[in-house]
């Protein structure tokens, strides 16, 4: 009998044990990233190549398309200086007929609120290709939006308000870009050869942060500029080779936010200025050492906008979920830099929950998050004016050129005021885009002003005629 019991039980539960391991292998998933080989990343690996730059699943695609030779650029997140203010180019119309201003081309994305980046006459988005559960790299042309290449990597990412939501960055050899899932890529942006792609997750312990990665890069002296939080709050890889040139500490154990990072110099230091999750830090360009932090400033739900940097060591912070904006001010004190609250603003009179507000000509411009009204600021932090019950623009971006502010709202429609502290008056209005979410950052080159909904990217035609 017990050796009957025994043929029966122990067949039985061997059985049992071998279904659980099943189940538990199937649902823990790869220890690490599987890697394929990827043209043009399939180098002969050496005893000095860092384990970060070791390539990730690729494909660049190229189509037979030429960009037009067209002036200016829209080289990263915010414009040339990261001040949300174009350069000086043609002359902009100041009101817009019937049927303007003119759509020179429209294409369509994947879900998300990316934004453009242009230089020599090419258009750099990030595209998340639902359909190949890709990444995807984009350059288009400036002058007609046809294709010219694109780099794409696998990875998952599941609808929650849009995929993707960065800004590349790119200069004369690089174009670098942030994808929602934290992978890095850095490519040749005449040819969309890939010199390196990384993951932020694996590489320096980085969160993916709720709605996914917003941070947009920045490229500076050849290097890109990143905040992974984790075990390092920001790093800078070279842009050649990605390997690391500096990491600096994260004492406080910041994660990574939806703001960017921002060029500052103060008291002869160039620095990036970063708001964590749980403060804003200072870091020096040179070494990636901490030059000062405080915490006087973190948002307990989503930190977006990015800091204003205004003269004399000013540093305007704003933000959404009633967390209003505050004014910190920069002193040296003893060889040291040191920070001071100058003054702390409710959300009744400003905050923002996406954009970050622009300094023009003494004043800051922005979308205030409680009734969703342009204002005007003065630098101490009185409301100079606001654009009316009756002109209300919801989440979407704004920008400034030519003295001029382009605000476009939730539904596509764009208007065209005066960049003044005279007062508010629009000049023009336009239904240009049919879609929803019309929340992608703009970019204005050469006449230009490239804007997006959720699944659709437009260039306008906003010249003087």
């Amino acid at each position: 009998m017990k050796n009957l019991f025994a043929g029966i039980l122990i067949p039985g539960a061997l059985a049992v044990v071998g279904a659980v391991a099943l189940v538990l292998w199937t649902n823990v998933g790869p220890v690490g990233l599987l890697e394929a080989r990827v043209p043009g990343l399939d180098r002969p690996r050496t005893a000095e190549a860092p384990a970060e730059v070791r390539p990730l699943v690729g494909k660049l695609t190229t189509f037979e398309h030429v960009a037009a030779d067209l002036p200016g650029a829209w080289p990263w997140f915010r414009g040339a200086r990261f001040d949300g203010i174009a350069d000086v180019g043609p002359s902009l119309a100041r009101n817009w007929p019937v049927g303007e201003p003119e759509v020179l081309w429209s294409i369509e994305l994947g879900e998300g609120h990316a934004g453009a980046a242009v230089r020599d006459s090419r258009v750099f988005v990030l595209d998340y290709d639902r359909a190949a559960s890709a990444d995807s790299l984009r350059c288009f042309a400036l002058d007609d939006g046809k294709e010219i290449w694109r780099f794409a990597y696998p990875v998952m990412v599941k609808r929650n308000h849009g995929m993707s939501r960065t800004v590349p960055a790119v200069s004369e050899k690089y174009v670098v870009a942030l994808g929602p899932k934290c992978h890095v890529s850095c490519l040749d942006p005449a040819t969309g050869k890939a010199y390196w792609l990384i993951d932020l997750v694996r590489r320096f312990g980085a969160t993916v942060p709720p709605w996914y990665a917003s941070q947009c890069p920045v490229i500076d002296r050849g290097r890109a500029i990143l905040a992974p939080g984790g075990e390092s709050l920001l790093v800078a890889l070279d842009c050649e080779t990605g390997r690391v040139v500096w990491k600096s500490p994260n004492p406080r154990g910041w994660t990574m936010t939806h703001s960017s990072i921002v060029p500052m110099e103060f008291a002869g230091r160039r620095m990036f200025v970063y708001c964590g999750k749980g403060g804003v830090v200072g870091v020096a360009a040179d070494d990636g050492s901490i030059l000062w932090d405080t915490t006087q400033w973190k948002i307990s739900i989503a930190t977006v906008p990015t800091p204003v940097i205004l003269p004399g060591g000013r540093i305007f912070l704003s933000g959404g979920y009633n967390s209003g904006a505050m004014m910190l001010q920069l002193e040296e004190n003893d060889g040291k830099i040191v920070t001071k609250n100058l003054y702390k603003l409710g959300p009744a009179v400003f905050g923002s929950t996406q954009h970050t507000p622009i300094f023009f000509d003494g004043y800051l411009y922005g979308v205030r998050e409680k009734d969703k009204q342009l204002v005007c600021l003065d630098p101490d932090g009185r409301v100079v004016w606001s654009s009316g019950s009756q002109h209300r623009f919801g989440l979407g971006p704004y920008t400034i050129a030519d003295g001029l502010i382009y605000v476009l709202n939730d539904t596509g429609k764009l208007t065209l005021a005066e960049a003044t502290p005279e007062g508010y008056e629009p000049l023009a209005q336009s239904q240009v885009l049919d879609g929803n979410d019309s929340w992608g950052p703009m970019a204005i080159c050469a006449g230009r002003l490239i804007l997006r909904d959720l699944t659709r990217m437009m260039c306008l035609d906003i010249s003087k005629r």
